[in-house]
């Protein structure tokens, strides 16, 4: 069982490792999120993790990362971002050891969870690459719905680089009832 928390800026470089490892090079491919065919490069980088630990509540898009923890080692971490009266997950990583044991779903949840109590967000968003169709499969179960809007994969080449061409962001969303 994880138990859940905002991270704290210590554990940045520990965040930073476990995104890469869940998304990027071959490691990542012992778990079913991996990206390894479809992009190269990193997912995130140790600065970008920080400056979202950093920010605080006053701040013009309020963000924070949760982790999830067993046996006080972080195993699963989500990015929380609010826009208006949505919250926005991304960065969503599980061990790709520790992935086919819920612990995906329990993040969702606990994210879920905690951002409406922090924020009283009327819904919940996240992007996902079209072709990941197992991973969107994933998200409809969990009752989020594809909104129709699509927007371009974003360009980033200092940090990732696409090795598909044509990539689209699909965007779903989830109403709190």
């Amino acid at each position: 069982m994880l138990y859940f928390n905002k991270a704290k800026h210590a554990e940045a470089s520990i965040i930073f490792k476990l995104i890469n490892l869940a998304y990027r090079g071959e490691t990542s491919r012992q778990g079913w999120t991996t990206e390894a065919d479809i992009l190269d490069g990193l997912r995130v980088t140790t600065k970008e993790i920080s400056r979202i630990i950093k920010q605080d509540s006053s701040v013009v898009l309020p963000s924070f990362i949760i982790v999830g923890k067993k046996n006080d080692e972080i195993i699963a971490t989500i990015c929380c971002e609010k826009y208006n009266t949505e919250a926005h997950f991304g960065m969503i990583a599980v061990n790709p050891i520790a992935q086919n044991k819920g612990h995906g779903k329990a993040l969702i949840k606990a994210a879920e969870k905690i951002t409406f109590l922090e924020w009283r967000v009327k819904s919940f968003a996240l992007d996902v690459i079209s072709v990941r169709t197992e991973l969107i499969a994933f998200y409809e179960r969990l009752g989020y719905k594809q909104t129709g809007g699509f927007r371009t994969f974003p360009v980033n080449p200092l940090v990732w680089q696409p090795k598909v061409d044509g990539l689209k962001l699909v965007r779903l969303e989830k109403l709190i009832d």
